[in-house]
């Protein structure tokens, strides 16, 4: 396994729509493994294809630490296919070093896909992994966590300053570690 280059936030292929995956042959999962290593390495928990320079539609994800009701998964075409009520919360971006920002998402999504076995899941997502799967099918699409802040949402991060060094810690690791 290798550990691969996260790109920043200029980096073109961060902006650009990920081309889906037309076969799933042998390559992939070393690439797959790749993702997840790069993951680990950077302490986050999720981490789409073009975050390495690849433009397609390859996923990973491992909140099982948090939520063990969510096993590390690894999705091929990721499709949200429904969103249900909303909620706000935190989220970084190994993309985007240091920057830290309040989301509105879906508080339930259903979501379909391949795993790298050519098989397809579809499967209900709540909590931390709801927001993990939006995030990273927004990096698919060429969108970051920043192009969705409202300014009135941020307000309220400005607040943390005030946490203790705990929470301060888990919020750091509630999303992408550092992403």
């Amino acid at each position: 396994m290798a550990v691969l280059e996260i790109q920043t936030d200029d980096a073109p292929v961060l902006r650009q729509k990920a081309v889906s995956v037309q076969e799933i042959n042998a390559e992939l999962s070393p690439f797959i493994e790749d993702m997840f290593e790069t993951m680990y390495e950077a302490q986050g928990i999720g981490l789409a294809a073009p975050q390495v320079g690849v433009s397609k539609r390859i996923i990973v994800i491992d909140i099982e630490k948090h939520h063990p009701e969510y096993p590390r998964i690894a999705l091929i075409n990721p499709v949200i296919t429904l969103t249900v009520g909303e909620e706000l919360g935190e989220e970084g971006c190994l993309s985007l070093p240091g920057v830290r920002g309040m989301v509105r998402r879906a508080a339930l999504v259903k979501v379909e896909g391949l795993l790298p076995n050519g098989s397809k899941i579809e499967f209900d997502a709540s909590n931390l992994m709801a927001r993990v799967l939006q995030h990273e099918i927004d990096h698919l699409n060429g969108i970051f966590f920043t192009d969705l802040l409202l300014p009135e949402d941020q307000e309220l991060l400005e607040l943390q300053p005030e946490a203790s060094e705990k929470t301060v810690t888990e919020n750091e690791n509630s999303l992408h570690g550092n992403k």
